[in-house]
């Protein structure tokens, strides 16, 4: 939760952080290792990728990028 709050750039910890403030706690665990493992990514690449301004690569295109960017989309307030 701390890491997706403080991650660099105000927009990901707004966005980031809304998203682990709304679903974190109804992650599995493998959804949660998926979720830390693009908390790793640069903030440029995953706001370019959350913000579908680029498509995310193959291998973080899974779940819990999808409800990312339907979050992003859907749920949060314009940035």
């Amino acid at each position: 939760m701390f890491r997706a709050h403080h991650m660099g750039s105000n927009e990901n910890d707004i966005l980031f952080g809304g998203f682990a403030d709304k679903y974190l706690a109804g992650l599995n665990a493998e959804q949660v290792d998926r979720f830390e493992a693009l908390l790793a990514e640069t903030d440029t690449d995953l706001f370019n990728w959350v913000t579908a301004k680029e498509p995310a690569p193959e291998r973080l295109d899974h779940d819990v990028m999808r409800m990312l960017v339907a979050y992003v989309q859907n749920e949060a307030a314009p940035i």
